[in-house]
Protein backbone atom coordinates (compact mmCIF):
# COMPACT_ATOMS: atom_id res chain seq x y z
CA UNK A 1 0.00 0.00 0.00
CA UNK A 2 1.19 3.43 -1.02
CA UNK A 3 2.37 5.64 1.79
CA UNK A 4 -0.58 8.76 1.92
CA UNK A 5 0.84 12.48 1.83
CA UNK A 6 -0.75 12.97 4.86
CA UNK A 7 1.23 16.90 5.49
CA UNK A 8 -1.72 18.94 5.60
CA UNK A 9 -3.95 16.78 7.68
CA UNK A 10 -0.85 16.53 10.15
CA UNK A 11 -0.87 20.50 10.28
CA UNK A 12 -4.43 20.43 10.86
CA UNK A 13 -4.53 18.32 13.59
CA UNK A 14 -1.75 20.85 15.19
CA UNK A 15 -3.89 23.36 14.70
CA UNK A 16 -6.97 21.91 16.27
CA UNK A 17 -5.21 21.01 19.36
CA UNK A 18 -4.59 24.73 19.30
CA UNK A 19 -7.87 26.19 19.27
CA UNK A 20 -8.98 23.27 21.93
CA UNK A 21 -6.53 25.22 23.90
CA UNK A 22 -7.55 28.33 23.60
CA UNK A 23 -11.75 27.62 23.70
CA UNK A 24 -10.02 26.30 27.27
CA UNK A 25 -9.38 29.31 27.82
CA UNK A 26 -5.42 28.48 28.12
CA UNK A 27 -2.88 30.73 26.31
CA UNK A 28 -1.33 28.89 23.29
CA UNK A 29 0.89 28.58 20.70
CA UNK A 30 2.32 26.84 17.56
CA UNK A 31 6.11 26.91 17.16
CA UNK A 32 6.84 27.51 13.48
CA UNK A 33 10.83 27.14 13.72
CA UNK A 34 12.63 23.77 14.14
CA UNK A 35 11.65 22.98 18.12
CA UNK A 36 12.78 19.06 18.22
CA UNK A 37 10.25 17.26 20.73
CA UNK A 38 7.30 19.49 20.80
CA UNK A 39 4.77 21.54 18.07
CA UNK A 40 2.77 24.08 21.02
CA UNK A 41 3.57 25.63 23.90
CA UNK A 42 1.19 26.38 26.07
CA UNK A 43 1.35 29.24 28.95
CA UNK A 44 0.15 30.76 32.06
CA UNK A 45 1.79 33.91 31.98
CA UNK A 46 0.63 35.47 35.50
CA UNK A 47 2.24 32.11 37.34
CA UNK A 48 4.74 32.45 34.39
CA UNK A 49 4.78 28.58 33.47
CA UNK A 50 4.69 26.75 30.23
CA UNK A 51 4.50 23.18 28.86
CA UNK A 52 5.22 21.78 26.35
CA UNK A 53 3.10 19.65 23.99
CA UNK A 54 4.11 16.92 21.62
CA UNK A 55 1.34 16.06 18.77
CA UNK A 56 0.85 12.94 16.84
CA UNK A 57 -1.50 12.70 14.48
CA UNK A 58 -3.18 9.16 12.25
CA UNK A 59 -5.25 9.39 9.22
CA UNK A 60 -6.95 5.82 9.07
CA UNK A 61 -9.97 5.55 11.15
CA UNK A 62 -8.51 1.81 11.40
CA UNK A 63 -5.32 2.79 12.27
CA UNK A 64 -3.64 -0.25 14.84
CA UNK A 65 -3.69 2.24 17.57
CA UNK A 66 0.41 2.40 17.23
CA UNK A 67 2.30 5.42 17.09
CA UNK A 68 6.19 6.78 17.37
CA UNK A 69 7.42 8.55 19.48
CA UNK A 70 11.09 9.35 19.19
CA UNK A 71 11.59 12.09 21.79
CA UNK A 72 10.45 12.47 25.05
CA UNK A 73 11.56 15.84 25.54
CA UNK A 74 7.85 17.52 26.07
CA UNK A 75 4.99 17.58 28.65
CA UNK A 76 2.35 16.34 27.13
CA UNK A 77 1.35 14.16 24.26
CA UNK A 78 -1.45 14.93 22.70
CA UNK A 79 -2.66 11.77 19.79
CA UNK A 80 -5.03 13.08 17.35
CA UNK A 81 -6.64 10.30 15.58
CA UNK A 82 -8.14 11.98 12.64
CA UNK A 83 -10.89 9.51 11.25
CA UNK A 84 -10.57 10.65 7.61
CA UNK A 85 -11.70 6.79 6.75
CA UNK A 86 -10.64 3.37 6.20
CA UNK A 87 -7.51 2.17 5.02
CA UNK A 88 -6.50 -0.78 6.52
CA UNK A 89 -9.59 -2.47 6.40
CA UNK A 90 -12.44 -3.38 4.22
CA UNK A 91 -15.81 -2.90 5.38
CA UNK A 92 -19.03 -4.48 3.76
CA UNK A 93 -21.45 -1.79 4.46
CA UNK A 94 -21.69 1.53 3.22
CA UNK A 95 -19.97 3.15 5.72
CA UNK A 96 -16.90 5.03 4.89
CA UNK A 97 -15.36 5.17 8.30
CA UNK A 98 -14.84 9.19 8.29
CA UNK A 99 -16.19 10.40 11.77
CA UNK A 100 -14.72 13.26 14.17
CA UNK A 101 -11.55 12.88 15.34
CA UNK A 102 -10.37 11.56 18.77
CA UNK A 103 -8.05 13.67 20.78
CA UNK A 104 -6.03 11.93 23.20
CA UNK A 105 -3.88 13.83 26.22
CA UNK A 106 -1.10 11.85 27.98
CA UNK A 107 1.36 13.22 30.42
CA UNK A 108 4.67 11.94 29.08
CA UNK A 109 5.02 9.65 32.11
CA UNK A 110 2.21 7.70 31.17
CA UNK A 111 3.97 7.51 27.42
CA UNK A 112 7.20 6.36 28.68
CA UNK A 113 6.01 3.84 31.26
CA UNK A 114 3.42 2.39 28.18
CA UNK A 115 6.43 2.20 25.14
CA UNK A 116 6.84 -1.91 24.77
CA UNK A 117 7.76 -1.59 21.21
CA UNK A 118 10.91 -3.86 20.09
CA UNK A 119 10.67 -3.05 16.57
CA UNK A 120 12.87 -0.15 16.48
CA UNK A 121 10.13 2.22 15.77
CA UNK A 122 9.44 3.31 19.15
CA UNK A 123 6.03 2.83 18.82
CA UNK A 124 3.59 3.43 21.40
CA UNK A 125 0.20 1.66 21.59
CA UNK A 126 -2.91 2.78 23.09
CA UNK A 127 -3.91 -0.95 24.23
CA UNK A 128 -0.74 -0.43 26.04
CA UNK A 129 -1.95 2.22 28.06
CA UNK A 130 -4.11 1.56 31.19
CA UNK A 131 -7.42 3.03 30.55
CA UNK A 132 -6.11 5.06 27.83
CA UNK A 133 -10.14 6.48 27.51
CA UNK A 134 -9.51 8.43 30.49
CA UNK A 135 -7.22 10.45 28.48
CA UNK A 136 -10.10 11.43 25.82
CA UNK A 137 -10.04 14.98 25.85
CA UNK A 138 -9.13 15.51 29.28
CA UNK A 139 -7.48 18.87 27.99
CA UNK A 140 -7.73 19.25 32.43
CA UNK A 141 -4.62 17.88 32.59
CA UNK A 142 -2.89 20.76 30.69
CA UNK A 143 -4.81 23.33 32.62
CA UNK A 144 -3.94 21.60 36.23
CA UNK A 145 -0.61 21.92 34.84
CA UNK A 146 -0.53 25.48 34.28
CA UNK A 147 -2.57 26.44 36.90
Amino acid sequence: MPRLNTQLQSSGAEFLVLANLLIQGIQAYKVYTNHPGYDVVAVNPEKNLSCRIQIKSRYATDFDGGFPVQNHDTDFLILVALNRGFRYTSKSDDSNGIRNPDIYIFPINVIRQSRKDTSGWKKVYLRNIPDYNQYKDNWLLIESFLF
